[in-house]
């Protein structure tokens, strides 16, 4: 069974966060693009604390996962976008609930706005599987 690989080449600076450097997808493996999620809850309100908010994003990212029989070892590249400073400790420790040490290969910004003003964060995900059948 082919595997996503996820490597830092020794010859680079050590990663500043949980990501790797380089992932992999060997060919004939699905490939899953989602639209960048938010800390939107059920009834349509955000949470007014921001780590809430963060918690809330990764529910929701995690129930986008399962409605696609995906875990977060199956995220190969993940998009940040926030427009507050994020608490790292909170945060890293909501990833590594996802994660565990199987990082994928990430981007993050601080921006001045997201799409609608009570956005604080956005997370976007690539993810690849084995075809099913």
């Amino acid at each position: 069974m082919k595997a996503i690989i996820r490597k830092t080449p020794k010859s680079m600076y050590q990663p500043v966060g949980n990501y790797s450097h380089t992932t992999i997808i060997p060919a004939g493996m699905d490939t899953y693009v989602f639209s960048g999620q938010i800390g939107i809850r059920g009834d349509g309100s955000f949470p007014t604390a921001f780590n809430d908010e963060v918690q809330q994003l990764f529910t929701n990212i995690k129930v986008l996962l399962d409605t696609e029989g995906l875990s977060g070892a199956d995220i190969t590249k993940v998009n940040i976008w926030s427009v507050k400073e994020i608490d790292w400790d909170y945060f890293d420790n909501e990833w590594d609930k996802l994660f565990g040490s199987t990082y994928p290969s990430m981007t993050i910004a601080y921006v001045s706005a997201l799409g609608l003003p009570e956005i604080s964060i956005e997370i976007d995900i690539w993810a690849a599987k084995q075809p099913q059948g």
